[in-house]
Order: C-alpha cells, then sequence, then structure tokens
C-alpha cells in the first residue's frame, strides 16, 4: 500500500472516489492555475504550503417563510464529519462549464444540490442563483485534513424538494434566524463547519434581515433582490 492509499485507508469507498475529483487550484487573487485533485487540495501537508482553491456555499431560503436551510455533513466525509453547515458546500471541478468564476460557481452549485439533497435541477434554475461575494480563509479539519479556499456566496429562494443523499448528508433542517442564534448558542463550536461561522460571523444575519424585509408584494422573498449587494472583493478571513 502507497502513502496515499494509506491516507485514505479505512475511509468510505464512495467518498474516496470523490477525493479524485479535479478542483480549481489558484493564486491568491483567485486566477486560474491548473487543475489538482480533491485530496492534493485537502491535504494540510499542502494547505500549509499555500495550495489554494475554489469552493462555493450556497444558502437555500423557503420563499414564503424565508427559513434557510441547513444541512448535517454525513459520518462518511473525510473532511469535517457530522457538522452542521450551511445548505451545500462544494467545489467548482476544472471543467469548461464549471471554471469561470461566477457562472462556473452557479452551475457547479446547482449539480451539487441535486447530488447531496436530490433538489432536480429544474427547481433551482442558474438565474434564480444569487452571486454575494468571496471569502478567502482556511481552516485545518483534523491533524491531516484542512481547507484553503477562496468560497463563492450564492443565496437561493425557492421551493424545493428533497431526497436526502446519506453518503453525503446526516440530517437537514429548516430554521429561522432565531432557530439559528439558538442552535449556535446550544451546540458546540465544533458542531458547525469553520466556514459556516464566519459567513454567519461576518455577513449571514444582516443579508438575511434585508432579505426578509424585501418581500414582494405577493408576501415572497427573492435572493435576486440582494444583487445590489453583489461584491467582487475577496474577504480575506485568514
Amino acid at each position: 500500500m502507497d502513502v496515499e492509499e494509506l491516507l485514505l485507508a479505512g475511509h468510505d469507498e464512495e467518498q474516496i472516489r470523490l477525493m479524485e475529483e479535479r478542483c480549481i487550484v489558484l493564486d491568491n487573487d483567485d486566477n486560474y492555475v491548473r487543475d489538482g485533485s480533491k485530496k492534493e487540495c485537502h491535504l494540510m501537508t499542502n494547505i500549509n504550503n499555500g495550495l489554494l482553491h475554489r469552493a462555493f456555499s450556497v444558502f437555500l431560503f423557503d420563499p414564503k417563510i424565508g427559513k434557510l436551510l441547513l444541512q448535517k455533513r454525513a459520518s462518511e466525509k473525510i473532511t469535517f464529519p457530522n457538522m452542521w453547515t450551511n445548505t451545500c458546500c462544494s467545489h467548482p471541478l476544472a471543467v469548461r462549464s464549471e471554471v469561470d468564476g461566477v457562472a462556473g460557481a452557479k452551475n457547479a452549485a446547482q449539480r451539487k444540490l441535486e447530488h447531496e439533497l436530490g433538489i432536480p435541477k429544474e427547481q433551482i434554475k442558474i438565474d434564480q442563483i444569487q452571486y454575494l461575494t468571496r471569502i478567502h480563509y482556511v481552516a485545518p479539519s483534523d491533524g491531516m485534513w484542512g481547507e484553503h479556499e477562496i468560497d463563492y456566496i450564492l443565496f437561493i429562494t425557492a421551493n424545493v424538494t428533497l431526497d436526502v443523499n446519506k453518503n453525503e448528508v446526516e440530517d437537514v433542517q429548516w430554521v429561522t434566524m432565531d432557530d439559528l442564534q439558538k442552535l449556535m448558542n446550544e451546540l458546540d463550536p465544533a458542531s458547525f463547519t469553520p466556514w459556516f461561522k464566519l459567513i454567519v460571523n461576518e455577513f449571514l444575519f444582516s443579508w438575511w434581515q434585508i432579505l426578509l424585509e424585501k418581500r414582494a408584494e405577493n408576501g415572497l422573498i427573492d435572493a435576486k433582490t440582494l444583487g445590489h449587494l453583489q461584491d467582487s472583493t475577496i474577504h480575506r478571513l485568514l
């Protein structure tokens, strides 16, 4: 057994397979450098040497009641297992449809919402996805694995059906702002992914409040009403 096989020994076979997906390796200004395996991009030995890749974080809201869908990552996950986080967080791949900035992140989000939560693509059109900003952060998962990402934050409001992939997601929960604050006060901080905590602390509640305040005449909320907040800045939360 070689070194790479030893690193993944004992993990779930499907999650090991996904570690071969080709992520987008970046410079610090979010420019494409090359592709790299998900495994390469998430090893702390490489992260400590500055290896950086692109990611996205989706926040999906019910348009009628304004609740946010959270997921708890499955125990099978190699990085950050058993942690609560936003609706869907993953990586654009180094393929033509996903390599170009905001457009690529939106295409990747649509793909992963279907893969992780079973949300059919026709329920979330690309033009329903509102890009807001990017964060650059680093976070260890354990001594071996971690994240070093420029993460595109995406808001969506849509009526969806769920068919959860249990290899990816252990549990889901729809929450109000009060519910989320209570949950984060009651649970150990280690129960939440680091990028989710960063986004909550820096942005989430103010944007969520604006979303609720901008309800249409029919009472529905629409992520596209936040278009004026779109920000090309890379917020470096290191």
